[in-house]
């Protein structure tokens, strides 16, 4: 037992595993309290606009543009968004973010006072805010992992979840209390002050960056990288196909859940927050337990338990002959929802290089939203045919169905790797770099015939890491007069981005390239020869 002296203060911590252990983290904590007040805003402003737009134009369809005018932004911006906080300093990225959105705040607040809003204004402000909400959700998913150890990440990304749920249920409440005490101006108001509280709290933040000695990479460059990037992951697919599976079925409970809480015995809007709130607070006492759950549990078990969770929810909903009945199954949907998307979320941060890390996010974040959108309107399009209930349970039982034809036909057989940065490889000193034209690389080596089938199983591999470090093209070439000689040739957009990709190495592409010299049985190191191509 340790010793105290008499008399000593001792402060309390988190204990180790914790679900709250990364609060103890100051930098953490100040991001988390800036993420929980940017989307205790969103939340705000969701409603008071929607709110807005029914005393200016009461038509549904102008009511229901106001929610596609704030979540376009994320099909239009999501991937440039992602190359841009990959390309530049994050922190000065998240801290323009937030003052964007507290200047939407600022318009949207004059023009209502002025008297001078009509439905298309509205909606355009609301897109401008939706820009600014789209722009910082890729370079915050980038930070974390730069905050916390690895070890951590998991319990600072259900903390996350906890955030967006407790704002969920916090910003509706308080638009709702400004609303009807001063007016819808005077929510703009605080969105604008707490906006600009959390860009100038990043302000303060003493975050390193480093700029890269080649330069900025160009946008398109850099999200055509990140594109590839995730094609070429088996890893990432697999969970962006599990992603939109869940999310395309289990948002068939949030879409419809307006007309759940109208059928219900002396259904109300009271009684639609009721059901909004319980499962807000399941997702965070699930997310609280994480820690023990995901112990408990391995991945691809924990989706199909959360699946089937989700789904008991959904049902549970849909046959309640009572809110009393309703609000528990409404709890068990939070919780099953916190538990697979805080698991995935988990998985593409670890399938992620820093470099690409926002990026990849990104694209993560656009396929969440897609089947968002896309779910919501075909599980609306059943109701509308048959009947609420009968959606509802379509969605439920389809969604355990395709989540186990997903595990057992698409497999994750990626393994986790090591991702941290490697310099093991010399970049290449020329006198006289090219300044235009593509570069090719060709690497010659000599293998045992015997070796045949294993060497070219490596290569394989090789292809996917080349391409995901952001070559254009790979082929491997087989001498037909000599068996034993084989040529690699890669190739890549200029002679910067040919030295980008000595950047972008990790241990895991270190290790690679060590199981590939394994099979050369020539005298020397495998020969290496660089050209330009002048033409093609």
């Amino acid at each position: 037992m340790p010793e105290t002296a008499p008399g000593a203060v001792t402060t309390a911590s988190p204990p180790r595993d914790s679900a709250l252990e990364p609060l103890s983290n100051p930098v953490f904590r100040m991001l988390w309290f800036t993420w929980l007040a940017a989307n205790t805003t969103m939340w705000m402003n969701d409603v008071s606009s929607a709110w807005l737009m029914t005393t200016i134009a009461p038509s549904p369809l102008w009511v229901a543009l106001v929610q596609s005018a704030s979540t376009l932004p994320v099909f239009f911006l999501g991937l440039p968004s992602g190359a841009l906080a990959d390309i530049l300093d994050r922190k000065r990225y998240f801290m323009a973010t937030q003052f964007w959105v507290a200047m939407v705040a600022v318009v949207l607040c004059g023009v209502i006072l002025a008297d001078e809003m009509t439905a298309p204004l509205l909606l355009a402000l609301t897109f401008a805010n939706g820009v600014g909400l789209a722009m910082r959700w890729p370079v915050f998913a980038a930070i974390i992992p730069e905050v916390v150890p690895r070890a951590q990440l998991a319990q600072a990304l259900a903390l996350n979840g906890i955030a967006m749920n407790g704002s969920r249920i916090i910003g509706p409440l308080l638009a709702g209390a400004i609303i009807a005490g001063a007016g819808s101006a005077y929510v703009f108001v605080l969105n604008a002050v707490l906006s600009l509280v959390a860009g100038f709290t990043i302000m303060r933040w003493r975050r390193e960056h480093h700029e890269s000695p080649l330069g900025r990479e160009r946008l398109t460059s850099a999200m055509r990288v990140g594109v590839q990037f995730v094609r070429q992951s088996s890893r990432m697919r697999a969970i962006l196909l599990r992603i939109a599976l869940f999310f395309l079925h289990s948002t068939a409970q949030l879409a419809l859940l307006p007309l759940v809480a109208r059928g219900l015995p002396g259904g109300a809007a009271s009684t639609y927050t009721i059901l909004l709130a319980s499962m807000g607070s399941g997702a965070i006492v699930a997310a609280l337990n994480m820690p023990r759950i995901r112990a408990a549990l391995p991945l691809q078990r924990l989706l199909l338990v959360g699946m089937t969770l989700q789904a008991l929810g959904t049902l549970g909903v849909a046959y309640a002959p009572a809110l009393w009945l309703a609000v528990p199954a409404m709890i068990v949907s939070g919780a099953a929802w916190i538990s697979v998307a805080n698991s995935l979320t988990v998985a593409a941060q670890m399938a992620l290089p820093d470099w690409v890390r926002a990026r990849g996010m990104s694209i993560y974040q656009i396929c969440i939203m897609g089947a968002t959108a896309s779910g919501a309107a075909f599980w609306g399009q059943i109701a509308t045919v048959f009947s609420v209930r009968d959606a509802l349970s379509v969605a439920a039982f389809s969604g355990v169905f395709l989540m186990v034809v997903a595990q057992r036909l698409v497999v994750d057989r990626g393994t986790e790797e090591d991702l941290t940065p490697s310099q093991v490889i010399r970049v290449p000193d020329i006198p006289r770099p090219p300044e235009s034209g593509r570069i090719r690389l060709c690497v010659e080596y000599l293998i045992d015939p015997a070796q045949n089938q294993a060497f070219l199983a490596v290569m394989q591999e090789s292809r996917r890491s080349r391409l995901q470090q952001g070559a254009l093209d790979w082929q491997l070439l087989h001498d037909v007069s000599d068996p034993t000689r084989y040529v690699e040739q890669v190739t890549d957009e200029s002679w910067t981005e040919h030295l980008r990709r000595f950047d972008r190495l990790t241990a895991a592409d270190a290790l690679l390239r060590d199981r590939r010299l394994a099979f050369h049985t020539g005298d020397g190191p495998p020969r290496v020869m660089r050209y330009v191509v002048m033409q093609d």
